[in-house]
């Protein structure tokens, strides 16, 4: 079945200690919908400028996403500018130019209103409720979020939060929006405010998954080759979504557990190069892998 994600598209330009890239393909449903791809057929809904590469265009038509949803508007596309320092989790924000991206208003086009499952990727929670009213019936809807829209649009994600059925954030996040230090408790708490799942990503310590009264730890792959991070929480959300609506059964724990393994597999993948230079020559052999080998680290 096919998933339908909505988000940024981006490009971006990563300094790390020990090099420096540029006008890379970024964004949050960019790294999303090619980590989903791999599963099931991928509808994608963003905005770019005139001056978006056309490789980049070509990329997603290579993968199979169905870009009716890809808008162009007169002008520049989003471009971020990031720094990391040597232990690859602190990041600074060295510029931002919103540009086309400030004045996103997802539509969806017809073909895309009937889709089944549904990944609200990083955006104004706001522009996610959008979507969300646009869509009719759908069987599964993940929003993932971030601590800007947890500090400045609070009352729209919590408005957002009692629609989904999951809700995706990092550890750091969840502590925020909960203002608990114990992330059991702030699982729990989130719980409560509506969807019926929540997963905590903890970056290269694995992820939390709270719902169905049931509590599931996963570990991260080890990794010995790391380059940059940008994109594998999303990347880790989409191959978890583009999981659950390539199998088409019911949205179950377990069913969630086994998604959580194949995001992290890709997320994995993804940090192994810059932007998704990685994913572009990962092959279907060595993500399943990968994947046995981590269901054996994280005792699934």
């Amino acid at each position: 079945m096919s998933l339908l994600i909505v988000g940024s598209i981006a490009l971006d330009s990563i300094d790390t200690p020990l090099e420096k890239h540029t006008d890379m393909l970024g964004g949050s449903a960019s790294y999303a919908a090619i980590a989903a791809s791999f599963f099931c057929p991928v509808r994608l809904v963003g905005v770019v400028g005139t001056d978006f590469p056309k490789p980049f265009t070509e990329l997603f038509s290579r993968f199979k996403i169905d870009t009716e949803g890809l808008k162009y508007e007169e002008g520049k596309t989003f471009r971020w500018h990031g720094k990391y320092e040597w232990d690859y989790n602190t990041r600074s924000t060295l510029s931002v130019d919103l540009n086309v991206f400030e004045k996103f208003n997802p539509v969806l086009p017809a073909s895309y209103q009937s889709s089944p499952y549904v990944l609200l990727a990083n955006i104004h929670p706001a522009l996610q409720m959008n979507v969300f009213n646009q869509v009719k019936n759908p069987k599964f809807v993940v929003a993932d979020t971030m601590d800007l829209w947890i500090n400045i649009a609070q009352e729209d994600l919590r408005a957002l939060l009692r629609k989904v059925d999951m809700l995706i954030l990092n550890d750091s996040e969840a502590r925020e929006f909960t203002k608990e230090t114990s992330l059991i408790r702030a699982g729990r708490k989130m719980l409560g405010m509506g969807p019926q799942y929540v997963i905590i990503k903890k970056g290269e310590h694995g992820s939390l998954l709270f719902g169905d009264n049931k509590f599931f730890s996963a570990g991260a792959y080890p990794l010995e080759d790391l380059h940059d991070p940008t994109g594998a929480g999303d990347t880790f959300a989409g191959a978890l979504m583009g999981h659950l609506a390539g199998t088409g059964g019911d949205i179950t724990f377990e069913a969630i557990r086994k998604g959580i393994i194949y995001g992290s597999t890709l997320a994995s993948f993804n940090v192994e190069a810059f932007s998704l230079g990685r994913l572009q020559t990962v092959t279907q052999e060595q993500i399943s892998e990968r994947f046995e080998k981590l269901k054996l680290y994280s005792q699934f």
